[in-house]
């Protein structure tokens, strides 16, 4: 029931027909019943008939949830949800096919067919087009936020299960094999009832890698093959089946064994393991690949001689190969093209790593170039078909994943840095201690006449301070990473809380001691590029005067022209990331996303002045709190001229199973995605964001009222309190989910709690309130002062794709808070004073919330909604149900801590049952 069950309108695509949706709610509502029906099948199986007869009553309607569900109900609940969840998934797939055949492949937004079209429609000449694809480059990154509260066990049922359902969907199979299905269904779902869903421990590190290795090696590579050959058949469509162009640059970025940032379980030799495991991985795919396109490549010689360039390089890499090489040539006599593959497979290195010999690929772009010749040689002998079908599936996996699988980025914390270079000048013997406290100017002094010399503070065997030893051993595992395989698996080094430009200077410094910095021709650069994050509302209304310091100083102009040659790009590139979630969580939704808008503004035209191209970094999360939304609609959203081909953008926490836990799912939102960033790149480099200039400083007025709104809640006296214990916040940092700790520093304040959960705990009591408290009052407030400018705002919210894709998000974050629930959980507040006064006014600003809300888009959200509004009630009562029992065990839980009872681990250990369940209801944590 997250922000992603359905997506926002678009003005500028009708709505589906009714009969279409009815269709949807038809198959969602079969499939639900029928995975419910094993479901009690099961309980009842196992003597749990009042299980059964509970789950049924409470998702039909016919029992509301005025009773404490019994000790098992919730895990019943939780099974029960996924189900749910499972059918609305297979119903969107079936809807994105029934849509498109309905309306034809155009029908589908945000996929190639219409976005292709789109461009076309809107005068780009095929050219154009071509250029914009070449341009386009896009980098979904898994990042190190894992909210997933399943454990990796259970995911894996309910992707079994899914897979059953998609079985079930033939309709030629005999009644005997339908029953087969059923069966093997309740065996699935019984394993699930005997199976624990919470972690015993928290997740370490290496774990959390492993989860995403498997999102990697088995899902991301078929949906890679899905979203090439839809690729080319939508050109087919819209251009021409001849001369199909190559398709944008993709590929895959981690934080998982990188991300440093407030985890102390992140050390140098866990940042290797990831590496190696990322290797290694993507190794294995590869092999997997070529073995696969061995078997199918049987051309005969005689039938189709080999052309002569192609003949040689076999010849050649037998004599490079030697007694292996003749052997793989002999294994295959006559089938010049399986004696290739053969000998590409023997100069695969192998995934266990270890010095590589000569005859053995470096690098993977070695492996591209003989796929390449492969696949010109089947289109010299005229089999261009089988070239296409097979060779290029397999060209296109060993370009996005090389032989890294997903690029791995080393993020940090500016204050930790400060400290970190405060170490070393002490060691050096420098009065560095006092660092931190510097200021700016005397900050830079130090950092510009350091980054003139390529010493080091200390010698590669010296034991280095906690900080300092910690970043540069990370660091250092960088640079071997880069020396032994090259730098296409390691990515940026992300300094979270950007601030100056000495925030970013520093790590400089810190690559400088791990010997990633080295000298030029033109004087010393830096091998990684250094990505500043700006996240707070503050940090982004002063990020292009620290870009365009940053992009001035030598150090950093040098590096960039470096990185261009090495990467052999038309012009230096810059990455920038932005926070959504910390943003939100400083100022409230409407002030963070436009202080975002106007951070991006501002620094695309800082990196034009400087003649260097500006590549955002999206950090959103997975709930509209921290900034997600449809990505096709997202993206059409973004102030032109901030988007030029290129995209990295965070997939965090359960978004990631969400996403991509399934094939086809995971195909249709790469595709969005890419075709998206294509689309709207190449709107940007042709038109000015001068629709809507003029009412900015109407905005500023509504960002500054919302922002004042939203602090005068959480400033008000007393409100840590009534957050503490209105919400499960303290459960949910208990919780086993995730390697990191839930606060940066340790501090019980709320500057100190990461966003994550902060936002999981509103959205688990039903309060929702990051993702519209504030919006209310500044929308009532700019009706009442300035009637000119509130018409412009109406007419704004239809046509304004922004605006547009703001207030939908805040009407889904509205739809799904609910105001009973919250008083529920704030009769947890024992402090009676507190809790009216927070009451009094959440309850009032969700009021004028909903109620503008309404106002601007026209009708009542159910009826603009219909499916989210279907997707909260058929969960309501069953929710409620889920609440009130989590709302009674956060009062024995807390009991029994403040009296120090033993029994208070097994109390946690049922309301961790609840967490679990909720988010699985709603689909969203963090």
């Amino acid at each position: 029931m997250s922000d992603r069950t359905e997506s926002t309108p678009n003005p500028k695509t009708s709505a589906p027909p009714d009969e279409l949706r009815q269709i949807g709610f038809k198959k969602w509502d079969e499939d639900f019943q029928f995975l419910l029906e094993r479901f009690r099948e099961v309980l009842s199986g196992v003597g749990e008939s009042d299980m059964a007869n509970l789950v049924h009553e409470l998702f039909s309607g016919s029992r509301t949830a005025r009773s404490l569900l019994p000790p098992r109900g919730v895990q019943a609940l939780s099974i029960a949800f996924q189900l749910l969840n499972m059918a609305e998934e297979n119903t969107a797939n079936q809807i994105h096919r029934l849509r498109e055949t309905a309306r034809g492949p155009a029908g589908e937004p945000g996929a190639w067919p219409e976005s292709l079209l789109a461009l076309r429609q809107s005068g780009f000449s095929e050219q154009q087009v071509r250029a914009s694809l070449a341009r386009t480059h896009v980098q979904p990154v898994l990042t190190a936020h894992p909210s997933e509260a399943k454990r990796a066990t259970v995911l894996d049922h309910h992707r079994e299960l899914y897979l059953l359902l998609l079985e079930r969907e033939n309709p030629n199979r005999t009644p005997m094999e339908l029953e087969s299905i059923r069966q093997r269904i309740r065996s699935v779902l019984e394993r699930l009832w005997r199976t624990g869903e919470i972690a015993l421990k928290r997740r370490d590190v290496e774990s959390e890698v492993r989860n995403t290795l498997h999102y990697l090696t088995n899902v991301f590579p078929g949906a890679v093959r899905l979203v090439a050959n839809r690729f080319r058949q939508s050109w087919g469509w819209a251009f021409s089946e001849i001369d199909v162009p190559p398709e944008p640059q993709l590929s895959f970025g981690t934080w998982l064994g990188g991300d440093r940032d407030g985890n102390p379980f992140v050390t140098p030799e866990g940042t290797r393991r990831a590496f190696q495991m990322l290797r290694a991985a993507a190794l294995r795919i590869l092999r997997q690949e070529l073995e696969s396109l061995a078997a199918h490549l049987s051309l005969a010689e005689m039938l189709q001689p080999a052309p002569p360039e192609f003949a040689r390089r076999i010849a050649e890499y037998e004599v490079l190969l030697g007694e292996a090489g003749h052997a793989a040539v002999q294994r295959n006599p006559g089938e010049p093209w399986r004696q290739m593959l053969n000998l590409m497979l023997l100069r695969l290195p192998q995934p266990s790593g270890g010095a590589l010999e000569t005859p053995c690929y470096h690098r993977a772009e070695e492996l591209e170039r003989d796929l390449a010749l492969v696949a010109a040689s089947l289109h010299r002998v005229g089999a261009a078909e089988v070239a296409l079908a097979e060779v290029a599936p397999v060209s296109r996996i060993a370009s996005v994943f090389g032989f890294h699988l997903a690029s791995l980025d080393i993020r940090q914390n500016s204050a930790y840095h400060d400290r970190a270079v405060a170490q070393l000048l002490s060691l050096a013997g420098l009065d560095g201690d006092s660092f931190p406290e510097w200021s700016e100017a005397r900050r830079l002094e130090l950092l510009n006449a350091e980054l003139r010399s390529p010493r080091p503070f200390t010698v590669a065997a010296a034991e280095l301070p906690a900080e300092a030893g910690a970043m540069v051993g990370v660091l250092r595992a960088a640079r071997e990473y880069i020396q032994s395989h090259g730098h296409r698996g390691v990515g940026a080094l992300v300094v979270s809380m950007t601030r100056s430009l000495s925030d970013l200077l520093n790590v400089y410094l810190l690559a400088r001691e791990a010997g990633l910095v080295h000298g030029t021709p033109e004087g010393l650069v830096c091998g990684i590029s250094v990505t500043p994050l700006f996240e707070t509302i503050d940090d982004l209304n002063r990020s292009d005067r620290v870009l365009a310091d940053f992009l001035a100083h030598p150090m950093t102009a040098r590096t960039l022209r470096y990185l261009q040659r090495r990467d052999q790009r038309s012009c230096p590139v810059q990455e920038v990331m932005i926070g959504y979630s910390d943003s939100n969580k400083d100022g409230g939704i409407l002030a963070a996303h436009w202080a975002l808008r106007r951070a991006q503004v501002r620094m695309a035209e800082v990196a034009r002045q400087a003649g260097v191209e500006l590549r955002f970094f999206h950090g959103r999360g997975g709930s509209i709190g921290r900034g997600a939304g449809p990505t096709h609609v997202f993206l059409e959203s973004l102030a032109l001229g901030t988007l030029h081909g290129e995209m990295r953008i965070t997939e965090q926490g359960e978004v990631i199973s969400q996403k991509y836990a399934n094939r086809l799912t995971a195909a249709h939102h790469l595709e969005r995605l890419i075709a998206g960033v294509t689309r709207w790149g190449a709107v940007h480099q042709c038109e000015s964001d001068g629709a809507w200039r003029g009412f900015e400083d109407v905005f500023e007025i509504l960002a500054a009222e919302s922002r004042r709104s939203y602090r005068e809640l959480i400033e008000m006296e007393g409100f840590v309190d009534f957050f503490s214990q209105a919400t499960p916040i303290d459960a949910i940092e208990s919780s086993r989910i995730g390697s990191r700790p839930p606060r940066r520093m340790g501090r019980r304040t709320l500057g100190d709690l990461r966003a994550i959960p902060w936002v999981f705990s509103w959205g688990q009591a039903r309060f929702n309130l990051p993702g519209w408290y504030g919006v209310g009052s500044a929308f009532v407030h700019l009706r009442r002062t300035d009637a000119k400018a509130w018409e412009l705002l109406c007419r704004a919210s239809r046509e304004w794709p922004f605006l547009s894709y703001i207030l939908h998000n805040v009407e889904a974050s509205v739809m799904m808070a609910h105001p009973g629930i919250m008083a529920e959980y704030a009769s947890l507040v024992e402090d009676e004073p507190l809790r009216e006064r927070a009451m009094s006014k959440i309850l009032a600003e969700y009021e004028r919330t909903r109620e503008v809300v309404d106002e601007l888009l026209g009708d009542r959200a159910e009826a603009r909604r219909p499916r989210l509004a279907k997707a909260i009630a058929v969960r309501r009562e069953a929710l409620l149900g889920l609440h009130r029992a989590q709302i009674a065990l956060l009062k024995d839980w807390r009991a029994l801590r403040l009296t120090g009872s033993d029994g208070a681990d097994a109390v946690l250990q049922s309301l961790l049952v609840t967490v679990n369940a909720i988010a699985g209801a709603l689909k969203t944590t963090g």
